[in-house]
This record gives C-alpha cells, sequence and structure tokens, in this order.
C-alpha cells in the first residue's frame, strides 16, 4: 500500500522493535530483579511478545507470568529501574538501516523526534549509546506526556513540540500501538516487518505500509 501523497514535514519514530532491539536488555534487566526477590526468569519469548506498552506493563505481566503477588510490584520495579539502568544498552543492537534511514530522512529536510513508551529516562542514554540521539530534535518516554500509545495524545503533543501537522508528520514503528496511535492522532503510519507486535503478524496492524528496513523509506517516501 502506498503512503498518502504527503510532503512530509517531519517523522516520529518508535525505539524498541522499530530502531534497536532491546529484548536482550529486557531479558537480563528482569533476570536480575527477579532473581533479587526469589522468583525464577522469563524467556525471551514471553518478553518479546509483552514489549512495547510500557516497562509498567512488561513488569506486571512479568510478575503474573512467574506467579509472584502483585503486592510486589513496588519493590520489583526499584531493582529493575537499578538493573536496567545499569546494563542498558549492553545487550541490545541496532537493526540494519536504521541510521542510513534516519540519516535519509534528515537529509530530506524532516524535523526528528524519538516516541516510545520505555521510560525517558532509559530511552536517551539507550540513544546515546547506540550513536542515535544526534539525530533527533526531541526524545519522549512513555512518562512525558499523561498517556501513552496507543492513545494518540503523544504523538498530537509531539506534533506541537515539532511544529509540524499530524498529517504532514510519519509515524515509524513496529507495532499495531504505533499504528493505532497514528491513526488516531492523523499521521500517516509505516511499520518495521520484524519489531515487537505482540506476537501478532504486522501486516494487520493496519499501516499505510510494511517496510524490512528503515532505510527502505527513501524509496516509499519518493514513490508516495
Amino acid at each position: 500500500m502506498p503512503l498518502p501523497q504527503t510532503l512530509f514535514e517531519a517523522a516520529i519514530v518508535d525505539l524498541d522493535g522499530t530502531m534497536v532491539d532491546t529484548v536482550g536488555d529486557f531479558e537480563v534487566a528482569l533476570r536480575l530483579a527477579l532473581a533479587d526477590l526469589g522468583w525464577p526468569p522469563v524467556d525471551r519469548a514471553f518478553i518479546a511478545r509483552t514489549v512495547g506498552k510500557g516497562s509498567e506493563h512488561l513488569l506486571t505481566r512479568t510478575l503474573a507470568e512467574v506467579g509472584a503477588p502483585a503486592a510486589l510490584y513496588e519493590a520489583a520495579w526499584a531493582r529493575y529501574q537499578q538493573h536496567y539502568l545499569a546494563i542498558n544498552g549492553q545487550h541490545s543492537v541496532v537493526f540494519d538501516g536504521v541510521a542510513a534511514g534516519l540519516a535519509l530522512l534528515r537529509a530530506r529536510g524532516l524535523r526528528l523526534a524519538c516516541l516510545t513508551n520505555k521510560p525517558t529516562a532509559f530511552a536517551r542514554p539507550l540513544l546515546a549509546a547506540k550513536g542515535l540521539d544526534g539525530y533527533f530534535e526531541h526524545v519522549f518516554g512513555g512518562d512525558a506526556f499523561a498517556r501513552k500509545k496507543p492513545d494518540p495524545l503523544p504523538l498530537l503533543k509531539t506534533c506541537e513540540a515539532l511544529g509540524s501537522q499530524p498529517s504532514r508528520t510519519l509515524m515509524v514503528g513496529d507495532s499495531s500501538n504505533d499504528a493505532a496511535a497514528a491513526r488516531a492522532a492523523g499521521c500517516p503510519v509505516v511499520l518495521v516487518s520484524y519489531g515487537y507486535n505482540h506476537g501478532e503478524a504486522v501486516e494487520s496492524a493496519g499501516a499505510d505500509a510494511v517496510i524490512d528496513r528503515i532505510d527502505e523509506l527513501g524509496a516509499l517516501l519518493l514513490a508516495g
């Protein structure tokens, strides 16, 4: 499906599963936090289908998965934050084509923002560690606004920060969260095929297009 024939002013790019494969970071931080509290780890497959709705959601689901009481959440959250910040980026890798794709968008004059459901305190150091922070004028985490994706509020607020109209702001993500938020905000949306879409086929998320690498956006924008 081609993109709408639009002169784009800006792009909003998701982080986990879109730019960086972070399952390894989640796996290590969760394993260490659970071990501190005497609980077994969860496997990578569970993490890959659970991430994307914010770290709070991931931790709540993780505690339920191992059979831990919900009352353990506060203690687990404190341990998880400590461990995640200590290993942030050490067990994650940038997906192929990301840096080239971001450079291409910037070369076409688009203003860029990173918008993720990951806490801002996790997102900024990760982008810096992977050499991606310089592409973005703004970085907004899941705690930056009153609601998270798939609510449209974060996209609308990010468009305001970028000074762009939603209809001329491209959302680039990896999941139905990104697609639903973009649709509700009035943003065109492209999803990558390789990310974390809660165990569901990304083609069913209702994006304008699905791509295999972010650097494919150049040809897609020219065709739009």
